[in-house]
């Protein structure tokens, strides 16, 4: 959530956030509402709490004869204490629910506007033309089949549509992937995670996921848990409730895990294949870091995920995501996106994104500053996942069926510098 501060001192800038995403301006109202009905209810609380402590030292001292009318007042008061203090904690608790309706304050550059209103901020790479190169471009699912390295039927024999299996190469491919995400993190100081990839609904809500994409999320009901899209969920609660020690600098870790998204809306949306699955791999990184720092932090991501991607030797632009696309935690973010020959056009493959002071509010994560105790600034970023395959199947095929192996990659998939197709 935001500071509160923020709310109250400049009430127009937060409004002008919400109109940059498309989202409601009235909720700043009832926040500052709320805000005004809860410090009354708190005063009004404390002070006859003070009265009423006052008295309760006066008996003590009294006569027989006054201390039957003061221990009457103080049964009186002690009620009418009970009663402000429900009053207060129902002020209270308006509060934040008021509070978490709101999403992060966008930072300055964050484009206005929904999905199509991005900026490409630039291009890396050239696509290759086929054409020339004397032969057509088949999608990811028909190169993946033909080195016997996906199966959608049985996928969706035993789990459903948009569920399949990696077999053989395939599954080496996206492990080699993810292996080297791995290393790259170790390399730069995160410290790798595999995570819980069920949580509660406090670390849940406290993320900001259970916002206007909650149907995206599985839900156990009969153990209150939720199935996470991301260990971005999971990474972010793992400091809850506590002060952490930033004087080293930011604290990173990778998170390795298996995610679950229901995709729901995304009806006849990239259906085919593994662009958009219900379950993949991921490995995500994070940092817990001082607000002022979180700006240069971003940059460092976005660094981090661009030399990952040339790794996989593709091409790919990156893109200043509009404020109306951003998720409620984020205020800003970074979208890489790989060409897709077949459908020619940019796929995301990475993201990464600022959540300033945001999630740490929620979840109560502090850091001791010069200023005392204060909220650290928390980020994420895609390191590499499943849907990587996609890039790499259609743009490293070759005329033959064959596959190619980028160099980088080559170490993680026992040398091998060509996939051959399987013959039938």
């Amino acid at each position: 959530m935001i500071d509160i501060r923020i709310i109250r001192e400049n009430p127009e800038a937060v409004r002008a956030s919400q109109r940059a995403r498309g989202a409601d301006e009235s909720v700043v109202d009832v926040i500052l509402s709320a805000d005004e009905s809860r410090r009354k209810a708190l005063q009004a609380f404390e002070d006859l709490r003070s009265e009423q402590k006052s008295l309760s030292r006066t008996i003590g001292q009294a006569s027989a004869d006054e201390r039957p009318a003061i221990l009457a007042k103080a049964k009186e008061l002690s009620e009418q204490v009970k009663a402000l203090e429900a009053e207060s904690n129902a002020a209270d608790q308006a509060f934040t629910e008021a509070m978490f309706k709101l999403p992060n304050l966008i930072e300055d550059g964050v484009p206005a506007g929904g999905e199509d209103d991005y900026v490409v901020l630039k291009h890396v790479g050239e696509p290759r033309d086929f054409a020339t190169e004397g032969f057509e471009p088949k999608d990811h699912l028909d190169v993946a089949e033909a080195i016997d390295a996906v199966d959608m039927a049985r996928g969706t024999k035993v789990a459903g549509s948009r569920f399949y299996y990696l077999k053989g190469v395939g599954a080496r491919l996206e492990l080699a992937l993810l292996t080297a995400a791995a290393d790259q993190a170790e390399k730069y100081g995160f410290t790798l995670l595999t995570t819980p990839t069920l949580v509660n609904p406090d670390i849940m809500g406290g993320t900001g996921f259970l916002g206007a994409h909650a149907d995206e999320i599985y839900y156990l009901p009969a153990d209150d848990l939720y199935l996470t899209g991301t260990s971005e969920v999971a990474l972010a609660g793992y400091h809850k409730d506590e002060i952490i020690d930033l004087t080293q600098g930011p604290i990173r870790y990778a998170g390795w895990s298996t995610c679950y998204r229901r995709e729901a809306g995304s009806y006849g949306k990239d259906t085919r294949g593994i662009i958009r699955v219900h379950q993949f791999n991921k490995v995500e990184m994070f940092s817990y870091c001082d607000p002022t720092d979180a700006l240069e932090e971003h940059e460092r991501f976005l660094a981090w995920e661009e030399e990952m991607i040339a790794k996989a030797e593709l091409p790919y632009r990156v893109i200043n995501t509009a404020a109306g696309d951003l998720g409620s935690s984020a205020a800003q973010k970074f979208d890489c996106e790989a060409w897709l020959p077949t459908q020619n056009r940019y796929m995301e493959v990475t993201s990464t994104s600022n959540c300033t002071t945001f999630q740490a509010r929620r979840l109560n994560t502090r850091f001791r500053g010069e200023n005392g105790t204060n909220a650290v600034a928390t980020l994420n970023g895609t390191l590499a996942t499943t849907r990587w395959l996609v890039a790499m199947l259609e743009n490293h095929q070759q005329a033959d069926g064959s596959l190619y192996i980028p160099a980088a990659l080559r170490p993680y998939m026992g040398g091998r510098e060509v996939i051959e197709p399987v013959k039938k």
